[in-house]
This record gives structure tokens, C-alpha cells and sequence, in this order.
């Protein structure tokens, strides 16, 4: 097996990973956001597993972005301006859900809290809302950049 085809069998598996990763994140969070949204104002507490499972993807859809980044060069198996444009379709649409969770979270969730969390819980919720949403940011750069070389 060739160079070129282990580069792209390697492209092909963390691009998969990513996308598997980032659907089961999605997965996870959209019972929070559900429960956010019909809750304002009400404190909400994550179950401890749902928690490390979230920090748990968030670390493997970094390691799987960055590693990509730094040593895989990008794999196009082939060109199509109709492929493409549905991949840079779904960039976008990946990160439809982060931007909306963000705007719940903090424009609507935070103002109509009576009570804020303690300082420290209040900081690991931030932290954990901020990586979600920069891995999230990550994965729709990738289907981007796919997009943009197969078109």
C-alpha cells in the first residue's frame, strides 16, 4: 500500500471517527437543550455519565481534528460541484445546534437564573460549553475544507 493511499485510508478514518463523534455529541446534548428550553430559569444538572461522555467527545473530536490537521494532508477521492456544495451545506448545518445551545444558554437560560451557580460549578458549565462549541466549530471547519477542495 502506497503512501497517497494510506494518507487518504487515514483521511477517511478520522473524518468518519469526527463525524461519529460529533453526531453522538449532538446526541447527548439535545435532551439538555430540550430541557433547557422548557425550563428557563431553572437550574439544570447533567447526569455524571452524560457529562464524561460529552468531555469524552469533545477530547476525541480534537485529537481527530488536530492530528488531521498536523500530519494527514487532505484526501479527495474525487470532484463534484454538487458533493461539494453539500458538504459545505452541512459545515454550516452542523453548527446550527452549537450557535442555537449558545444563544439559549446565555441570552435566555443565564438572565432568568434567580440564583447563579457556585463560582467554580458555574466556570467547569462555561468551560464545557465553550470546548463543545469549539469542537463543534472544528468538525464543520473540516466538512468545509472537504467541501471546498472537492468542488
Amino acid at each position: 500500500m502506497g503512501q497517497p493511499s494510506r494518507s487518504a485510508a487515514a483521511y477517511g478514518a478520522l473524518l468518519i471517527l469526527q463525524t461519529t463523534v460529533a453526531s453522538s455529541l449532538l446526541w447527548m446534548i439535545l435532551p439538555v437543550f430540550r430541557r433547557m428550553v422548557s425550563r428557563l430559569g431553572e437550574p439544570q444538572d447533567l447526569e455524571p455519565w452524560r457529562h464524561a461522555i460529552i468531555i469524552g467527545g469533545v477530547v476525541v473530536l480534537q485529537s481527530c481534528y488536530w492530528v488531521r490537521l498536523r500530519y494527514v494532508p487532505l484526501s479527495v477521492p474525487f470532484r463534484n460541484v454538487l458533493v461539494g456544495h453539500l458538504l459545505l451545506f452541512s459545515s454550516r448545518a452542523s453548527f446550527f445546534f452549537g450557535g442555537a445551545f449558545f444563544s439559549v444558554v446565555f441570552f435566555r437560560h443565564l438572565p432568568e437564573l434567580e440564583v447563579l451557580p457556585p463560582f467554580g460549578q458555574a466556570v467547569t458549565k462555561g468551560i464545557t460549553i465553550i470546548a463543545v462549541l469549539f469542537a463543534l466549530f472544528c468538525y464543520s471547519l473540516e466538512l468545509e475544507r472537504l467541501g471546498k477542495a472537492i468542488e
